[in-house]
């Protein structure tokens, strides 16, 4: 039977552990679930930033709900993917109203849920929360101190030998230019000030008043986000191709006639994507991808980088493998993407004299991400506003950027709008995506 976990059906959920390992009994659900239910089109939906089941399955039951309505007559299934990311308490969630969104702390200190957040996420380094929350709470003035805190963060978020994420980790700074861990702790004392400064400009953007002197330990706060979001796009990537990838394989193995459809948003697009690179040979079941606000590389798809030609993307020509188009949303609004993402890809070297909000435009261009400005240097990639695509038929095959700020668009800092995806129109765009009618 499907999990009775949304209001749209049939839906099933896969849960996936880290490395990427599936639970046996929602895949095995699925495998036969489908044929029962006379699927025709199945959408796939990974989340970004959820602590919990509940709050993954509110999100997809918001994002399904208009389906059934927009597309009558299909015979449609649903999946929700279901792997360990975590959020910090102060971020938006995609389903809850901003009326009841958490809002950011004034001190930077890790509260319960976050603390709860970062133990289960990193389970075994209950020391190591306790040293960086104390930090957090004393803010000690010495430059060693925060020095100390990177180290700290270093050690949290670190590669576990022998498990499979290792493999993940060379691309998590910027795809196609390995490293062995994220430039932002090459001087953590640095980071955070820049760090602090991009913050202190997002807050003062926005619709506060004034501007407020950078304080290094908000600096530090956000150094401690964006080395978790460091290691969750590494799990990202190995539960899409160690995990997803091969399920969707044994699915068109088990139903042939089955049309997936994959959608992620945040780092379940990244997760989407790397499934493809874990299809079985010869699997043409993937009718499309759908992009939501994609937190990973804008040149991942690349076969060659602009800033280095002898480089690729890590998923360059993956887009092949799709039996569609790969469709990726993007927003100007969404500053998590626009700023924060391209001042963590790139914390250290020959940019460090632009500072805060300038920083982040002038890295953007090679470091960016394509949530906020599309899929790059790939060829023959198509552009459209959102009302463009709704209203074209959309290439069938190779890569489209879909200009969706028009509804992408709302949200405070540091985020903005990197959270504001439950809108009838990108269902809209998953089913002109999929030709599912």
């Amino acid at each position: 039977m499907a999990d009775p976990a949304t209001s749209v059906t049939p839906y099933w959920e896969l849960t996936f552990d880290a490395d990427g390992d599936p639970g046996g009994r929602g895949r095995d659900r699925l495998l036969t679930g489908v044929t029962e239910r006379g699927v025709r089109d199945l959408i796939v939906f990974a989340h970004g930033w959820n602590t919990d089941r509940s709050g993954a399955t509110r999100l997809y039951d918001r994002f399904f709900a208009p389906v059934p309505r927009l597309a009558p007559a299909a015979r449609v299934g649903y999946v929700g993917v279901l792997w360990p990311a975590m959020r910090f308490s102060d971020e938006p969630i995609p389903d809850f109203p901003r009326a009841v969104a958490a809002e950011p702390a004034r001190r930077p200190v890790l509260d319960k849920d976050t603390r709860h957040a970062l133990l289960e996420t990193f389970p075994g380094r209950a020391i190591l929360v306790d040293q960086i929350a104390r930090l957090l709470e004393q803010q000690p003035a010495e430059e060693a101190e925060l020095e100390e805190f990177g180290r700290l963060v270093r050690t949290l978020v670190e590669v576990v030998a022998p498990g499979p994420q290792a493999l993940f980790a060379a691309d998590t700074v910027a795809e196609g230019v390995p490293q062995s861990e994220p430039e932002m702790f090459a001087g953590s004392s640095a980071a955070c000030e820049e760090f602090a400064r991009a913050l202190a400009e997002l807050e003062a953007s926005g619709p506060q008043e004034g501007f407020r002197i950078p304080n290094p330990w908000d600096g530090a706060h956000e150094l401690l986000r964006q080395a978790t979001y460091y290691a969750m796009k590494r799990r990202a990537g190995t539960v899409g191709e160690r995990g997803l990838g091969r399920v969707v394989g044994q699915l068109a193995k088990a139903a042939p006639t089955v049309r997936v459809h994959m959608v992620g948003h945040s780092f379940g697009a990244r997760l989407v994507s790397f499934a493809l690179r874990g299809l079985p040979e010869g699997v043409r079941t993937v009718k499309s991808v759908t992009l939501l606000q994609g937190a990973f590389s804008h040149y991942a798809f690349a076969a060659r980088l602009p800033h280095d030609a002898r480089a690729g993307g890590v998923l360059q020509g993956q887009q092949n493998r799709i039996d569609g188009p790969l469709v990726c949303c993007h927003s100007r609004h969404d500053a998590a993407l626009g700023t924060m993402y391209p001042l963590a890809s790139r914390m250290a070297g020959d940019s460090r004299s632009a500072t805060g909000l300038d920083m982040g435009r002038a890295l953007g261009a090679m470091w960016g991400a394509m949530g906020h400005d599309g899929v790059q240097a790939v060829p023959g990639t198509r552009a459209y506003t959102l009302a463009e695509a709704l209203e074209a038929r959309l290439p069938a095959s190779g890569c489209v950027n879909v200009d969706a700020a028009a509804v992408v668009r709302r949200g405070g800092p540091p985020a903005g709008a990197h959270s504001d995806i439950l809108h009838a129109e990108l269902a809209r765009l998953v089913l002109a995506a999929g030709r599912v009618r």
